[in-house]
């Protein structure tokens, strides 16, 4: 048996239980749409951050009242690396759950709604430039477009910790600060990347059950 076989045998899709297949379409049809929902309040939730990291780097450089203005505003821009590189990693986090979803929702609904999902309808060649590449749809990935935003973040903000960098000299004394915060950021970046991947493999549980009564 291929693992074709296999899932359609899991979910009742070879015609052993068709309510089976019913209930596993219903549930992640509504599984995806919640991902779908948690994709964009992710993605508010970091634009908050990062625009409040914006503000207060280019608050400080415009200040006169802080000394090392350059220091503080470099701290201020690998923190916001830091929370754009996060952002950056949920998004494609997210993007696999919620294609996980669609996937699922492909494999079921040809026994109980048909190819509704992935049967696209659209509209045919248009004619004038304006409405083909201006005012008409097109094939574009709202979450490719998305993740393009947040690869953009970061390079503005690797722009933007050079700028406030004092220039290299051989002579002049390394600026520990500068290096700690660099250090921890980049260690950072790496445990998201290595240490926050979501667990694939076989999942054992310990259970314990606690026994309550009345004296």
């Amino acid at each position: 048996m291929d693992n074709q076989d296999r899932y359609k045998n899991r979910f009742g899709l070879d015609g052993s239980d068709k309510n089976k297949a019913k209930c596993a379409f219903e549930h992640a049809v509504d599984i995806r749409k919640f991902e779908i929902e948690l994709y964009w309040k992710r993605a508010t939730y970091f634009w908050a951050l990062i625009a409040v990291a914006f503000a207060g780097f280019f608050a400080i450089l415009s200040t006169e009242k802080i000394q090392e203005k350059e220091l503080y505003a470099y701290f201020v821009a690998v923190i916001g690396f830091v929370f754009t590189w996060a952002w950056f990693l949920v998004n494609r986090g997210s993007k696999f759950w919620q294609e996980n979803w669609e996937n699922h929702v492909g494999m079921l609904e040809d026994s109980v709604i048909g190819p509704l999902y992935k049967t696209v309808l659209h509209r045919p060649s248009s004619s004038t430039y304006i409405d083909k590449f201006i005012t008409g749809p097109a094939k574009v990935s709202v979450s490719k477009i998305n993740q393009w935003v947040s690869t953009f973040t970061l390079l503005i903000w690797i722009s933007l910790i050079f700028q406030v960098l004092p220039k290299f000299s051989l002579s002049a004394p390394p600026s520990w600060e500068r290096i700690c915060v660099a250090i921890v950021g980049l260690i950072s970046c790496f445990m998201m990347c290595y240490g926050g991947k979501s667990n694939l493999g076989p999942h054992k549980h310990k259970m314990r059950t606690r026994k309550a009564q009345i004296l």
